[in-house]
Protein backbone atom coordinates (compact mmCIF):
# COMPACT_ATOMS: atom_id res chain seq x y z
CA UNK A 1 0.00 0.00 0.00
CA UNK A 2 1.16 3.83 -1.05
CA UNK A 3 2.37 5.70 1.55
CA UNK A 4 -0.73 7.56 3.84
CA UNK A 5 0.31 10.60 4.44
CA UNK A 6 3.71 12.53 4.27
CA UNK A 7 4.39 14.70 7.17
CA UNK A 8 3.33 18.63 6.85
CA UNK A 9 4.36 21.59 9.09
CA UNK A 10 2.10 22.78 11.70
CA UNK A 11 -0.50 25.20 10.35
CA UNK A 12 -0.83 22.69 7.24
CA UNK A 13 -2.64 19.65 5.96
CA UNK A 14 -0.54 16.43 5.51
CA UNK A 15 -0.77 15.98 1.19
CA UNK A 16 -3.97 13.66 1.06
CA UNK A 17 -3.31 13.33 -3.00
CA UNK A 18 -3.84 9.51 -3.21
CA UNK A 19 -7.58 10.38 -1.50
CA UNK A 20 -8.42 12.01 -4.63
CA UNK A 21 -6.92 9.35 -6.48
CA UNK A 22 -9.23 6.72 -5.06
CA UNK A 23 -12.42 9.33 -3.96
CA UNK A 24 -12.59 11.04 -7.58
CA UNK A 25 -13.15 8.85 -9.62
CA UNK A 26 -16.18 7.18 -7.66
CA UNK A 27 -17.18 10.62 -6.51
CA UNK A 28 -17.74 11.55 -9.86
CA UNK A 29 -19.39 8.72 -11.06
CA UNK A 30 -22.21 9.27 -8.17
CA UNK A 31 -22.57 12.81 -9.60
CA UNK A 32 -23.18 12.02 -12.84
CA UNK A 33 -25.71 9.76 -11.95
CA UNK A 34 -27.81 12.55 -10.47
CA UNK A 35 -30.67 13.74 -12.41
CA UNK A 36 -28.75 16.74 -15.12
CA UNK A 37 -29.85 19.69 -13.52
CA UNK A 38 -28.51 18.69 -10.15
CA UNK A 39 -25.62 17.01 -11.74
CA UNK A 40 -24.89 19.95 -13.07
CA UNK A 41 -24.84 22.34 -9.70
CA UNK A 42 -23.09 19.71 -7.91
CA UNK A 43 -19.99 19.84 -10.38
CA UNK A 44 -19.71 23.83 -9.80
CA UNK A 45 -20.13 23.10 -6.29
CA UNK A 46 -17.41 20.83 -6.40
CA UNK A 47 -15.05 22.79 -8.43
CA UNK A 48 -15.17 20.53 -11.71
CA UNK A 49 -17.25 22.77 -13.86
CA UNK A 50 -18.29 26.33 -14.80
CA UNK A 51 -21.88 27.53 -14.03
CA UNK A 52 -22.85 26.76 -17.62
CA UNK A 53 -21.75 23.46 -17.01
CA UNK A 54 -18.36 23.77 -19.20
CA UNK A 55 -15.22 21.97 -17.13
CA UNK A 56 -12.93 23.83 -15.19
CA UNK A 57 -9.50 24.16 -17.04
CA UNK A 58 -7.82 22.64 -13.86
CA UNK A 59 -10.98 20.87 -12.45
CA UNK A 60 -10.09 19.95 -8.90
CA UNK A 61 -12.14 19.90 -5.94
CA UNK A 62 -11.01 22.47 -4.14
CA UNK A 63 -11.88 20.73 -0.51
CA UNK A 64 -9.06 19.31 1.61
CA UNK A 65 -11.49 15.65 1.85
CA UNK A 66 -10.89 15.26 5.38
CA UNK A 67 -13.81 13.04 5.77
CA UNK A 68 -12.63 10.87 3.15
CA UNK A 69 -9.38 10.35 4.13
CA UNK A 70 -10.58 9.64 7.75
CA UNK A 71 -12.32 7.01 5.94
CA UNK A 72 -9.87 5.39 4.13
CA UNK A 73 -7.32 5.99 6.91
CA UNK A 74 -9.92 4.40 9.29
CA UNK A 75 -9.91 1.20 7.09
CA UNK A 76 -6.11 0.82 6.73
CA UNK A 77 -5.55 1.44 10.61
CA UNK A 78 -7.75 -2.02 11.49
CA UNK A 79 -5.84 -3.81 8.77
CA UNK A 80 -8.30 -3.28 5.61
CA UNK A 81 -7.64 -1.77 2.35
CA UNK A 82 -8.43 1.62 1.69
CA UNK A 83 -10.01 0.24 -1.35
CA UNK A 84 -12.73 -1.41 0.44
CA UNK A 85 -14.01 2.03 2.05
CA UNK A 86 -14.11 3.96 -1.09
CA UNK A 87 -18.08 4.02 -0.77
CA UNK A 88 -18.00 5.35 2.83
CA UNK A 89 -15.81 7.75 1.57
CA UNK A 90 -18.15 8.96 -1.14
CA UNK A 91 -21.34 8.73 0.69
CA UNK A 92 -19.45 11.11 3.86
CA UNK A 93 -18.42 13.26 1.09
CA UNK A 94 -21.91 13.70 -0.42
CA UNK A 95 -23.54 13.93 3.00
CA UNK A 96 -20.87 16.70 3.77
CA UNK A 97 -21.41 18.70 0.70
CA UNK A 98 -24.82 18.52 1.22
CA UNK A 99 -24.30 20.09 4.28
CA UNK A 100 -22.68 22.72 2.96
CA UNK A 101 -25.44 23.46 0.03
CA UNK A 102 -28.26 23.61 2.98
CA UNK A 103 -25.88 26.37 5.22
CA UNK A 104 -25.13 28.45 2.63
CA UNK A 105 -28.89 28.81 2.08
CA UNK A 106 -29.63 29.28 5.88
CA UNK A 107 -26.70 31.68 6.46
CA UNK A 108 -26.94 33.75 3.11
CA UNK A 109 -23.51 33.07 2.45
CA UNK A 110 -22.90 34.34 -1.06
CA UNK A 111 -19.07 32.71 -1.15
CA UNK A 112 -17.78 29.40 -1.26
CA UNK A 113 -14.66 28.21 -1.59
CA UNK A 114 -13.32 31.18 -3.57
CA UNK A 115 -16.38 30.97 -5.66
CA UNK A 116 -20.06 32.44 -5.22
CA UNK A 117 -21.99 29.83 -3.55
CA UNK A 118 -23.98 27.48 -5.45
CA UNK A 119 -27.58 29.27 -4.50
CA UNK A 120 -26.50 32.63 -5.41
CA UNK A 121 -25.49 31.66 -8.60
CA UNK A 122 -28.00 29.03 -9.85
CA UNK A 123 -31.10 30.08 -7.11
CA UNK A 124 -32.00 29.01 -3.12
CA UNK A 125 -34.57 26.29 -4.94
CA UNK A 126 -31.64 24.22 -7.16
CA UNK A 127 -29.48 24.59 -4.45
CA UNK A 128 -31.67 22.56 -2.02
CA UNK A 129 -32.61 20.29 -4.04
CA UNK A 130 -29.20 19.30 -5.39
CA UNK A 131 -28.39 18.87 -1.77
CA UNK A 132 -31.16 16.31 -1.19
CA UNK A 133 -30.25 14.77 -4.62
CA UNK A 134 -26.81 14.55 -3.04
CA UNK A 135 -28.45 13.25 0.25
CA UNK A 136 -30.17 10.14 -1.28
CA UNK A 137 -26.94 9.69 -3.41
CA UNK A 138 -25.15 8.72 0.17
CA UNK A 139 -27.85 6.61 0.98
CA UNK A 140 -27.36 4.37 -2.54
CA UNK A 141 -23.62 4.51 -2.74
CA UNK A 142 -23.91 2.56 1.23
CA UNK A 143 -26.77 0.83 0.08
CA UNK A 144 -24.75 -1.29 -3.14
CA UNK A 145 -21.43 -2.02 -0.88
CA UNK A 146 -21.55 -5.82 0.57
CA UNK A 147 -24.64 -7.29 2.00
CA UNK A 148 -22.66 -8.20 4.87
CA UNK A 149 -21.70 -4.97 5.52
CA UNK A 150 -24.60 -2.50 3.42
CA UNK A 151 -27.44 -2.35 6.32
CA UNK A 152 -24.47 -1.85 9.25
CA UNK A 153 -23.13 1.14 6.95
CA UNK A 154 -26.44 2.20 6.07
CA UNK A 155 -27.67 2.43 9.48
CA UNK A 156 -24.33 3.82 10.73
CA UNK A 157 -25.21 7.23 8.21
CA UNK A 158 -28.60 7.32 8.92
CA UNK A 159 -27.50 7.87 12.91
CA UNK A 160 -25.10 9.76 12.32
CA UNK A 161 -27.83 12.05 10.27
CA UNK A 162 -30.40 12.03 12.85
CA UNK A 163 -27.50 14.07 14.97
CA UNK A 164 -26.59 16.41 12.64
CA UNK A 165 -30.26 17.93 11.87
CA UNK A 166 -31.14 17.90 15.11
CA UNK A 167 -27.34 20.07 15.61
CA UNK A 168 -28.32 21.89 12.91
CA UNK A 169 -31.61 22.96 14.28
CA UNK A 170 -30.08 23.30 17.77
CA UNK A 171 -27.06 25.93 16.19
CA UNK A 172 -30.35 27.92 14.43
CA UNK A 173 -32.06 28.29 17.79
CA UNK A 174 -28.81 29.80 19.27
CA UNK A 175 -28.87 32.34 17.35
CA UNK A 176 -31.84 33.78 19.14
CA UNK A 177 -31.80 32.49 22.30
CA UNK A 178 -30.58 35.23 25.05
CA UNK A 179 -28.22 32.64 26.41
CA UNK A 180 -26.24 30.09 25.54
CA UNK A 181 -23.97 27.96 27.91
CA UNK A 182 -20.55 26.31 26.61
CA UNK A 183 -21.90 22.87 27.57
CA UNK A 184 -24.97 23.55 25.21
CA UNK A 185 -22.50 24.71 22.17
CA UNK A 186 -20.48 21.84 22.71
CA UNK A 187 -23.21 19.35 22.53
CA UNK A 188 -25.01 20.98 19.53
CA UNK A 189 -21.19 20.61 17.72
CA UNK A 190 -20.94 16.82 18.27
CA UNK A 191 -24.26 17.40 16.68
CA UNK A 192 -23.23 19.25 13.41
CA UNK A 193 -20.22 18.32 13.01
CA UNK A 194 -18.78 15.57 15.14
CA UNK A 195 -21.65 13.30 14.14
CA UNK A 196 -20.20 13.19 10.53
CA UNK A 197 -16.92 13.24 10.93
CA UNK A 198 -17.41 10.08 13.57
CA UNK A 199 -19.56 8.49 10.68
CA UNK A 200 -16.36 8.76 8.42
CA UNK A 201 -14.07 7.01 10.95
CA UNK A 202 -16.51 4.13 11.90
CA UNK A 203 -17.72 3.93 8.36
CA UNK A 204 -13.87 2.42 7.41
CA UNK A 205 -14.21 0.67 10.33
CA UNK A 206 -17.11 -1.34 9.49
CA UNK A 207 -16.17 -1.64 5.35
CA UNK A 208 -12.97 -3.11 6.37
CA UNK A 209 -14.53 -5.76 8.38
CA UNK A 210 -13.92 -4.63 12.31
CA UNK A 211 -15.37 -5.60 15.12
CA UNK A 212 -17.51 -3.18 17.37
CA UNK A 213 -14.98 -2.17 20.24
CA UNK A 214 -12.63 -1.10 17.12
CA UNK A 215 -15.67 0.53 15.33
CA UNK A 216 -16.52 2.04 18.79
CA UNK A 217 -12.80 3.49 18.93
CA UNK A 218 -13.29 4.91 15.27
CA UNK A 219 -16.32 6.85 15.85
CA UNK A 220 -15.75 8.41 19.10
CA UNK A 221 -12.09 9.78 18.07
CA UNK A 222 -14.31 10.90 14.74
CA UNK A 223 -16.53 12.55 17.17
CA UNK A 224 -14.23 14.23 19.48
CA UNK A 225 -11.97 15.57 16.50
CA UNK A 226 -15.31 16.74 14.94
CA UNK A 227 -15.77 18.87 18.01
CA UNK A 228 -12.30 20.56 18.11
CA UNK A 229 -12.36 21.00 14.28
CA UNK A 230 -16.07 23.01 15.08
CA UNK A 231 -13.50 25.20 17.82
CA UNK A 232 -11.28 25.82 15.17
CA UNK A 233 -13.26 26.85 12.23
CA UNK A 234 -15.40 29.10 14.89
CA UNK A 235 -11.64 30.79 15.63
CA UNK A 236 -11.41 31.34 11.84
CA UNK A 237 -14.32 32.36 11.20
CA UNK A 238 -13.24 35.45 12.93
CA UNK A 239 -9.56 35.84 12.95
CA UNK A 240 -9.47 33.99 10.11
CA UNK A 241 -8.55 35.94 6.30
CA UNK A 242 -11.53 35.34 3.43
CA UNK A 243 -8.60 35.14 1.02
CA UNK A 244 -7.67 31.40 2.64
CA UNK A 245 -10.82 29.91 3.68
CA UNK A 246 -12.77 31.20 0.72
CA UNK A 247 -15.89 32.04 2.90
CA UNK A 248 -16.56 35.71 4.47
CA UNK A 249 -14.77 36.12 7.54
CA UNK A 250 -16.58 38.02 10.63
CA UNK A 251 -20.36 37.22 8.88
CA UNK A 252 -20.87 35.40 11.91
CA UNK A 253 -20.45 38.52 14.56
CA UNK A 254 -22.48 40.55 11.86
CA UNK A 255 -25.01 38.06 12.31
CA UNK A 256 -24.61 38.00 15.99
CA UNK A 257 -24.29 34.03 15.92
CA UNK A 258 -22.99 32.50 19.24
CA UNK A 259 -19.68 30.60 18.06
CA UNK A 260 -17.96 28.90 21.03
CA UNK A 261 -15.72 32.21 20.95
CA UNK A 262 -18.57 34.45 21.46
CA UNK A 263 -20.27 32.31 23.82
CA UNK A 264 -17.21 31.79 25.99
CA UNK A 265 -16.33 35.96 26.23
CA UNK A 266 -20.44 36.12 26.91
CA UNK A 267 -20.27 34.01 29.85
CA UNK A 268 -16.95 35.85 31.37
CA UNK A 269 -17.24 39.03 33.38
CA UNK A 270 -16.01 42.28 32.95
CA UNK A 271 -15.59 45.10 30.91
CA UNK A 272 -15.45 43.63 27.89
CA UNK A 273 -17.80 40.99 28.27
CA UNK A 274 -20.29 44.22 28.89
CA UNK A 275 -19.72 45.47 26.48
CA UNK A 276 -20.23 42.40 24.02
CA UNK A 277 -23.27 41.55 25.89
CA UNK A 278 -24.92 44.97 24.96
CA UNK A 279 -23.34 44.65 21.15
CA UNK A 280 -25.23 41.48 20.76
CA UNK A 281 -28.48 42.78 22.68
CA UNK A 282 -29.17 45.47 20.12
CA UNK A 283 -31.49 45.55 17.47
CA UNK A 284 -29.56 47.60 15.13
CA UNK A 285 -27.61 45.86 12.22
CA UNK A 286 -23.87 45.64 12.78
CA UNK A 287 -21.59 47.82 10.29
CA UNK A 288 -17.89 46.84 9.54
CA UNK A 289 -17.30 48.70 12.29
CA UNK A 290 -19.07 46.86 14.82
CA UNK A 291 -17.62 43.27 14.26
CA UNK A 292 -14.00 44.76 14.16
CA UNK A 293 -15.00 46.22 17.93
CA UNK A 294 -16.84 42.24 18.44
CA UNK A 295 -13.88 40.57 17.48
CA UNK A 296 -12.12 42.66 19.92
CA UNK A 297 -13.91 42.48 22.63
CA UNK A 298 -14.30 38.61 22.35
CA UNK A 299 -10.60 38.26 22.23
CA UNK A 300 -9.99 40.79 24.81
CA UNK A 301 -13.23 38.57 26.66
CA UNK A 302 -11.51 35.46 26.68
CA UNK A 303 -13.24 34.03 24.39
CA UNK A 304 -10.50 33.36 21.44
CA UNK A 305 -8.56 31.24 24.25
CA UNK A 306 -11.38 30.00 25.39
CA UNK A 307 -11.40 27.77 22.08
CA UNK A 308 -8.05 27.47 22.00
CA UNK A 309 -7.75 25.40 24.72
CA UNK A 310 -11.00 23.63 24.00
CA UNK A 311 -9.84 22.49 20.76
CA UNK A 312 -6.91 21.25 22.46
CA UNK A 313 -8.37 19.09 24.82
CA UNK A 314 -10.89 17.50 21.98
CA UNK A 315 -8.26 16.53 20.31
CA UNK A 316 -6.35 14.92 23.12
CA UNK A 317 -9.85 13.10 23.93
CA UNK A 318 -10.11 12.00 20.72
CA UNK A 319 -6.15 10.33 20.64
CA UNK A 320 -7.42 8.43 23.72
CA UNK A 321 -10.21 7.02 22.22
CA UNK A 322 -8.22 5.19 19.49
CA UNK A 323 -6.93 3.03 22.14
CA UNK A 324 -9.93 1.02 21.62
CA UNK A 325 -9.41 0.53 17.84
CA UNK A 326 -6.29 -1.02 18.49
CA UNK A 327 -4.26 0.24 15.72
CA UNK A 328 -0.37 0.31 14.82
CA UNK A 329 2.15 2.39 15.48
CA UNK A 330 2.31 3.79 12.21
CA UNK A 331 -1.26 4.45 11.11
CA UNK A 332 -2.16 6.02 14.92
CA UNK A 333 0.65 9.15 13.95
CA UNK A 334 -1.06 9.67 10.65
CA UNK A 335 -4.25 10.13 12.51
CA UNK A 336 -3.13 11.87 14.91
CA UNK A 337 -1.02 14.22 12.21
CA UNK A 338 -4.59 15.02 10.48
CA UNK A 339 -6.05 15.14 13.94
CA UNK A 340 -3.49 18.38 15.18
CA UNK A 341 -3.45 19.77 10.89
CA UNK A 342 -7.46 20.00 11.18
CA UNK A 343 -7.03 22.14 15.02
CA UNK A 344 -4.03 24.28 13.70
CA UNK A 345 -5.37 25.02 9.99
CA UNK A 346 -5.28 28.49 8.62
CA UNK A 347 -8.33 27.87 6.09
Amino acid sequence: MAQITDPAPVGTFPRLGWVDGLLNPALRSALAALPAAESRVAGYHCGWCEADGTPMATASRTGKSVRPALALLSAAAVGGSPEAAVPGAVAVELVHDFTLLHDDVIDGDALRRHRPAAWSVFGTPAAVLTGDALLVSAMRVLADVDRRRAAEAVKELVSALMELVEGQSRDVVFEKAPEVSVAQYLAMAEGKTGSLIGCSCALGGILAGADGERVRGLREFGRRLGVAFQCADDILGIWGRTSRSGKPVGADLAARKKSLPVVAALSGEGAAADRLRALYASSRPLDEQDVALARELVAEAGGREAAEQEARRQVAAALRALSWARLTPDTYRQLQDIAWAMTRRES
